[in-house]
């Protein structure tokens, strides 16, 4: 069998350009079937309300200064988006597998 280059190549491009929709796609399965990523999805959104510096120091501009209490909430809501990170990029990761295996049965490779 042989196969289109420039098939492939397309379809790298396609899944590029569609790549922000698969995440968040994963993003929101991930808070409805992982207990662990729901919990950290929550313990983040806590502290930001607990704590609107934080998106202030995330997301701002200029000289910030932060006391000893709000640099460990930093600190911790840090570690949050870090652990949740994590656990995304194993679920692509596995996904990725996963669809490869389905796309190469699919055109007959395997």
């Amino acid at each position: 069998m042989q196969l289109n280059e420039s098939f492939y190549l397309d379809l790298s491009q396609r899944i590029a350009e569609i790549f922000p929709e698969i995440d968040s796609d994963i993003c929101m399965e991930l808070l409805h079937t992982d207990e662990k990523y729901a919990e950290l999805f929550s313990k983040s959104d806590e502290l930001q309300k607990m704590h609107p510096f934080i998106m202030a120091v995330l997301e701002g501009s200029g000289e910030v200064a932060l006391t000893a209490e709000e640099h460990g909430a930093l600190v911790e809501y840090l570690g949050v988006k870090i652990e949740m990170d994590d656990i995304e990029r194993q679920h692509i990761y596995f996904h990725g597998h996963k669809d490869n295996f389905a796309y190469l049965k699919k055109i007959g490779v395997l």
